[in-house]
């Protein structure tokens, strides 16, 4: 299939922009004439490497994007709006966003076709994401799909709060921590032996551990300084074949999880997101056991995937939910508790949503606490290197001025 540029208008005189995926020409003009639409251009789309990559970067469709569709979808489809008027107003807002825009035409153009908006939304699941599509499809095929958009809507909207919090509390830290390596590198590289050269006449006298310590690393950071961008990028390729092996995630997000203080906050940060995505597929009218194997994608955490998966097994087999989550061990004492209450109440979905609640409020006090704590480090650690440097320098002088 080909991708074909098209520009056109509607009765109203207004521009309409789109692409279509077709095998020839003809056949996206007939397309768009059935649409309605006045075709004054068609086009194929050739984008070498550098148009690529510069439409993924400047037009992509991220969280907020996502969440601010939903929210106007469901709005409009709440006053009483078709799902076809609906998606050609939210095209045409979209004309500065190519990415979007295409998205909506082509989810226009299929449901015109008589195609349900779940089916049309298959192929970009890559940007609304697996447990999205699978709720707008229970949604269609339940008849609520205004209630389910709305509780989406909801729950991306809270999703991307909670991101823009967490990354707003980090920016300080990660700044600093970048200018202290950044220091220390030129430090090191530049300065250090340009000092050391002074050293130079001291002749035979013998220098400080410490100050020899410091000029064997400062020579080899100077003479080899060269190998940390190409360890780097050879550790990247690495990392990344590694990261396909089950094994490998395994124990890489196992480790992560146990970093101090940090560790904890991605454990609360993927519960509070797991768990709120698995109420809302429950919600939408999703079997536990397919919703399970939908969040355990959502996880983006191979530990809890894996345990999201064996928790479906079980359910399958006929276990309780409860102690199905309990058998993993991977889940803290509260959410056991909780999915035991819901279980028992036959309110899991509402339940749950409590609980991820819990996790999101539980998340931003480990980011505050987080952030607490690597400012008095940064501080720490700036003391002590600025301690060693002060006294690897200076030790030398003071020892040979000492000898007269």
């Amino acid at each position: 299939m080909t991708k074909f540029n098209y520009r056109a208008k509607d009765w109203n005189g207004k521009n309409v922009y789109g692409v279509i995926d077709s095998s020839d020409k003809q056949t996206v003009i007939e397309s768009v004439k059935n649409n309605g639409l006045i075709l004054l251009a068609v086009s194929e789309q050739k984008n070498g490497l550098l148009g690529e990559l510069s439409k993924k970067v400047l037009n992509r469709v991220g969280l907020k994007q996502v969440a601010t569709l939903t929210r106007e979808l469901a709005t409009m489809m709440n006053s009483g709006l078709p799902l076809t008027d609906a998606l050609s107003l939210l095209r045409d807002q979209s004309e500065n966003n190519p990415s979007l825009y295409e998205i909506l035409d082509n989810c226009l153009t299929g449901v015109r076709g008589g195609l349900p908006l779940g089916r049309c939304l298959e192929k970009y699941e890559g940007v609304f994401g697996e447990a999205y599509v699978a709720s707008i499809k229970a949604g269609e095929e339940g008849g609520v799909l205004e209630e389910v958009l709305s509780k989406l809507a909801i729950n991306l909207e809270n999703q991307d709060e909670f991101v823009a919090k967490v990354k707003g509390a980090m920016v300080y830290p990660v700044i600093v921590i970048v200018g202290m390596i950044a220091v220390a590198i030129i430090m090191m590289v530049v300065v250090i032996p340009k000092l050391m050269g002074l050293y130079a006449d001291f002749g035979d006298a013998k220098l400080p551990a410490i100050t020899q310590g410091m000029m064997a690393v400062s020579n080899f950071m100077a003479k080899w300084w060269f190998l940390l961008p190409v360890l780097i990028g050879g550790a990247i390729p690495v990392f990344r074949i590694g990261s396909r092996l089950p094994n490998f995630r395994y124990k890489r997000d196992k480790i992560i999880l146990k970093i101090p203080i940090a560790g904890e906050l991605i454990q609360k940060t993927i519960l509070a997101n797991t768990i709120r995505t698995l109420s809302m597929l429950l919600t939408a009218g999703i079997t536990l056991v397919d919703a399970l194997r939908i969040v355990s994608n959502v996880a983006d955490n191979e530990v809890f995937n894996q345990a999201f998966l064996k928790i479906a097994e079980r359910v399958q087999k006929g276990f309780s939910i409860s102690s199905s989550f309990e058998e993993t061990g991977e889940f803290p004492i509260i959410v056991n508790q909780m999915v035991s209450t819901g279980e028992a109440t036959g309110k899991l979905d509402e339940v749950l949503q409590k609980v991820s609640e819990y996790f999101s409020k539980e998340a931003e006090q480990s980011v505050k606490a987080l952030t607490s704590a690597i400012e008095p480090l940064i501080m720490i650690v700036l003391g002590i290197g600025v301690g060693f440097l002060v006294v690897a320098v200076l030790m030398p002088i003071y020892n040979l001025t000492s000898q007269f």
